[in-house]
Order: structure tokens, then sequence, then C-alpha cells
């Protein structure tokens, strides 16, 4: 087992690069098999995730070929049906990726309820809805699905009963050479979605109005090979500005894609936190206000998640660190994941002035000095905003189960260890 110890109080300085997308790679890993020709895949981030998603294709019968660390060309030439492994799938949610694909590809496929972080419940109806809606059979049997068709799949006018990421994914893999055009209404449209589209279109696929929630896809006979450059993390990003911003720093963030950044950068904003466009960059500088915005009339202003382009639900963990170090008070509210908040007592441990309200809420009001606490991580997005804790308090600190730390981020102590951080991996 390895963990995390980490010295607090240490402003961090310095410039950093973060990895690709993970949400944008295991999409696009799972899209290879929609083609029997050769795709180059760059920046690829070497993290867990990605790992589990590879020897999931392997084992449908994909090649990998490593032309760096970052360059894989993927190969679906020959693709068979297998018995994956349960225990596998179940590591990640992105296992259900596979649906779409394989159901075009080969006919079908069998997969388990998929799995990953445990932050509530993850419905998979939406996927099997718009599946459904394209001809495709699905059933739940010895606690498998099991999606088939046993002719090309057709298109339709589908509107997704909720904007769901992995299902609009699914969806649009489905779609690209179905008979006939898809309108895919109340579509997500992350821009890990947009990665998506743009490959696909990149192979020869037809997806019209990508970024927007109606996606309008005209059904090819086949796509073709391609090469295609992931996007920056937007999420690992974030993170970096949140680690300057607890401990007193400074960072450049490059090659950060901005634009996918202004709405989280209104509501850091309201928590007394400014940052600069420098092209591509994203500069934190020193010294910031870290101050609450109070609403109109004094009111304690409220900060929720919403579907992109609104607050992200994956960022609300690293906003409430950055909250219990600004002054003032300020309401949480993740309506998305009834687990999301379940990282506030670790926090509530290390000094922060928090009240948890229910599964969905809870008021932060800062800031407090957090101390050097023995901690646990619980998924991925807690994990790191623990990290981001521990680099502000006082004292040494321990995370435990950092394997789902490193499911979603790519040797992060070692690019916190560049910009001044003092952190370090040590197997027990």
């Amino acid at each position: 087992m390895q963990t995390f110890r980490i010295e607090g109080g240490h402003p961090i300085h310095g410039e950093v690069t973060p990895s690709g997308n993970k949400n944008a790679a295991l999409p696009l890993m799972a899209a290879c098999l929609l083609t029997d020709q050769a795709v180059v895949l760059r920046n690829v981030p070497d993290i867990g995730d990605v790992r589990t998603m590879r020897g999931l294709l392997e084992a449908l019968g994909v090649r990998f070929e490593s032309l760096n660390a970052h360059t894989w060309r993927v190969h679906a030439q020959q693709v068979r049906r297998a018995d994956l492994d349960p225990d596998i799938c179940r590591r990640m949610r992105a296992s259900i990726l596979l649906a779409g694909p394989m159901t075009v590809r080969s006919g079908g496929v069998s997969l388990p309820p998929p799995g990953g972080d445990v932050i509530g419940r993850r419905r998979t109806d939406t996927h099997i809805l718009a599946l459904r809606a394209m001809g495709a059979e699905v059933a739940y049997k010895d606690r498998e699905f099991h999606f088939a068709s046993k002719r090309r799949l057709s298109g339709a006018d589908i509107l997704l009963d909720e904007a769901s990421v992995t299902a609009t994914e699914n969806a649009v893999m489905a779609a690209v050479t179905a008979r006939g055009e898809t309108t895919l209404r109340n579509a997500a449209s992350e821009p890990h979605v947009q990665d998506l589209c743009n490959f696909l279109n990149a192979l020869g696929a037809r997806i019209d109005n990508i970024g927007s929630n109606t996606l309008h896809i005209h059904g090819v006979e086949r796509l073709t090979g391609g090469d295609f450059t992931i996007g920056a993390d937007y999420l690992e990003v974030v993170s970096y500005i949140g680690a300057a911003l607890v401990t007193g720093g400074s960072v450049r963030v490059h090659s950060a894609n901005p634009e996918h950044l202004n709405m989280a950068r209104l509501v850091f904003r309201r928590l007394g936190v400014e940052w600069e466009v420098d092209g591509q960059d994203i500069v934190v500088p020193a010294h910031q206000k870290l101050e609450v915005e109070p609403d109109l009339g004094g009111a304690i202003p409220s900060i929720s998640v919403m579907p992109w382009p609104a607050f992200p639900t994956d960022l609300m963990s690293v906003a409430i660190v950055v909250a219990s170090q600004s002054k003032g008070t300020v309401l949480f509210h993740d309506w998305m994941f009834e687990g999301r908040m379940f990282f506030i007592d670790k926090l509530v441990s290390m000094g922060a002035r928090i009240i948890l309200c229910d599964p969905h809420r809870c008021i932060v009001e800062g800031p407090r000095q957090l101390v050097g606490e023995n901690l646990e991580s619980p998924d991925i997005r807690a994990g790191l905003a623990l990290v981001l804790a521990a680099l502000a308090a006082r004292g040494p600190s321990t995370i435990r189960n950092i394997s789902q730390i490193d499911r979603g981020y790519e040797r992060i102590e070692e690019k916190l260890q560049a910009l001044g951080a003092v952190i370090e991996r040590v197997n027990i």
C-alpha cells in the first residue's frame, strides 16, 4: 500500500503543465472500437483508469503500441466478443462506455453494472433508453447488462431523461454509423464530450452542433483511422489553482484551455479569487484576497453544481477546501450525488468550520487554520481535495488509499514537488 506524506505550510510557486483529460481519454479509447483502422491518440494521461480501460480493450482484441509515454497507436482491426472480468469492469464508471461501440462493432457485449467512485447512485437507465431507441436490445440477467443488435442500428430522435455525460457519449458512438439521422436532445456538452465528437468527426463521422445540448448526427457507413490530441484536464488545472490559493502561493498553468473555465472563474471570484489569462495559460498571483462575496443585502451566497456550462460537480470538493481558507460564510449544494460531501468530516477533524446540513449541502465558514491529520481518500476528487487541505495545514499529514487519487491524476506528487510542495509517496 502507498500513502502520501505531506508537510503543510509551504507556499507553492512555479509553472506546471496538466495532463490530458481523463474523462476524454476513456471515451476516445472506447470509440477506437468503431473503426478497423489504426488511430493515434496523443496526450494520453498515464493514470489508473486509463490503464484499466486499456486492459478491457486488449481483452476484446484491440492492439496498443506506445509511441512515447503519452502517445498510443490503437488498432481495433479484429474485435472479439469476450467475457470481461467483472472485477476489472467495476473499478471504474467508464466500463459502461463499451456498450455503444461493442453493440455497433460486434453485435453486443455483456457488462456488469459500472463501478467507480462511491459518491451516490449513478443511473444506467439513460444509456439503455438511448440505445434501445436506435434498435439495440438490452436485458439485465445474472447481474449483468446484455447489449445486443442483430442488425445495423437506426437513427432516432432521442430526448435523454438526464444530461448524463457517459450516456451522451454512448449514444453518440452508437449513432455515428447508424442508418439515417439522429437528433440527441438534452445532451451533455462538457469539454470531454466535445473532444469525443471532434475525434469522431476526424475519423469521418458527421456530428453537428458540437458544444450544444442538441446534437445532430448523420450516420455514415464506416469510420477511418486518424490522429487526435486529447485536451488538458480542466479538473487538474483547477487543482493547481486551488493549491496556490490555500498555500498563499502563485502558479502559472500552461496549456490550460481557459475557455473551459469561465464558470469556475466566476464561482472562485465569489471566494475572493482572481486569476489572469495569458494566451492558453492561467496565471494565479500570490496574496489573493480570499474573502467570500455576499449576495445582495449581505445574504449568505450559495454555490450549486449544475450541468455544463455551469459549475461542475467534480470541482465541488476543491471549492470547499478553498472556502475553508476564505473569510466569510458560504453554502455549497451538490444535488447530483448524495455521497459527494462525505469527506467533510475529514476537513472538520483538521479544524475546518463546516456544518454538514444533509448529504447534499454544507455551510463553510472561514478562514480556519487547518492542522495535519491522518486521512484516507474516499474517491478521486475528494482525495485531491484532501491533498490541498494537507498542503494548507500546519504540521504533517498522511493520506491513505491514494490509489483512488492515482486513478485520475498522473504523478500528482511529482508535479507538486516541482512547485515547492513538501509531499512524498511512501510504500507501507
